[in-house]
């Protein structure tokens, strides 16, 4: 398995150990994890969770794409479906976990890895950290829990980060909520040993320091005047003429214009509620369609298998997307909205 499990000491320690897939978050190890936490739940032995992965680049760039395109790409849209209806149970399960929880997420944290470290009570960032909810790109919407996270980014950072995928350095992820902590890698197997030693997570707190200050401090003022718009098209016609706004646009416009449009509605809905579970539900009622009536094995195709990087999108701009059909991706999903 790519997954290893095992209680030590006063801990239980989750390992993911797919780095040649930047650790990529299948099936298989989200059941794992959830028989794990069910597991350390009562036990008083256990008195703290730790995640942590194998590899320098990435603690998970995400979910397992791979299988999805395999599975939709046949018309096998269930699969997918069975997939996430089980992973978000994990998400919110870690929500709520009564023991702390500590993550350690060096590299990219993108996607389904966010889904299992960043809804934990003690969220540790380094130097490498590169934390992102870049969904839009594939046809997807932030899921796992993001939009609940980018929902609570102050100001109008959800929207911005949402949409455009932007890339947070440690700093960035703690000034967005993303991240609790930040701690050089260099000590991180030091607390791993102190934690297994004593079980106590206020190791944690110990070695935490001020990290260098990110852009995203700066991008903020930018976000709250541009994407509080009632609509991305809006939001793009607000931009500045400037080096900003020009990136921006872009990367908006990169995304599905269907992804992009729900993910905004998706973020706002999550903010209304502030309920993992809410968020969760949303979520799903997108994924659930996001392959028989959305853009997602197209976005995988252009991204993961052919790489060409020139996805066929459903909709050719974000002006032809309506608030119908928004409305419609976010109905009660097929087979009935999950439940916890």
């Amino acid at each position: 398995m790519s997954i290893r499990i095992r209680q030590i000491g006063r801990i239980g320690q989750i390992t993911l150990q797919r780095p040649e897939a930047l650790n990529a978050v299948s099936y298989e190890m989200v059941l794992a994890m959830e028989a794990a936490l069910d597991r350390w739940c009562d036990d008083d032995a256990v008195a703290c969770v730790l995640i942590d992965a194998e590899g320098h680049k990435a603690f998970s760039a995400g979910g397992d794409l791979q299988f999805m395109y395999d599975t939709a790409s046949k018309g096998d849209f269930e699969a997918g479906r069975a997939f996430w209806r089980d992973e978000y149970r994990l998400n919110a399960k870690i929500a709520a976990y009564p023991k702390p929880y500590i993550a350690l997420c060096q590299g990219f944290t993108m996607g389904g890895g966010v889904g299992v470290s960043l809804h934990g009570s003690h969220r540790v960032v380094g130097e490498s950290s590169r934390i992102a909810m870049p969904e839009c790109a594939i046809g997807l919407v932030p899921d796992v829990g993001g939009t609940l996270l980018l929902a609570r980014a102050p100001g109008r950072l959800g929207e911005y980060l949402g949409v455009t995928g932007y890339r947070m350095n440690a700093s960035d992820a703690i000034h967005a909520g993303f991240a609790d902590y930040f701690i050089p890698e260099a000590e991180w197997p030091g607390l791993i040993e102190t934690l297994i030693e004593t079980g106590d997570w206020s190791a944690v707190t110990a070695l935490a320091r001020d990290p260098e200050d990110g852009p995203l401090m700066e991008i903020r003022a930018h976000a709250d005047v541009h994407f509080g718009k009632a609509s991305l098209s809006e939001i793009l016609a607000a931009l500045p003429d400037d080096d900003w706004g020009a990136a921006t646009a872009r990367s908006i416009r990169a995304g599905s214009p269907l992804s992009t449009h729900c993910t905004l509605e998706l973020v706002r809905r999550a903010r209304e509620s502030d309920d993992i579970r809410k968020a969760l539900c949303q979520e799903y009622r997108f994924t659930a369609r996001s392959a028989s009536e959305g853009d997602f094995v197209e976005g995988i195709r252009a991204a993961i298998i052919d790489k060409d990087r020139n996805p066929r999108w459903r909709h050719a701009s974000v002006d032809e997307v309506t608030d119908d059909i928004v409305a419609a991706m976010l109905a009660e999903a097929p087979g009935g909205d999950i439940g916890f």
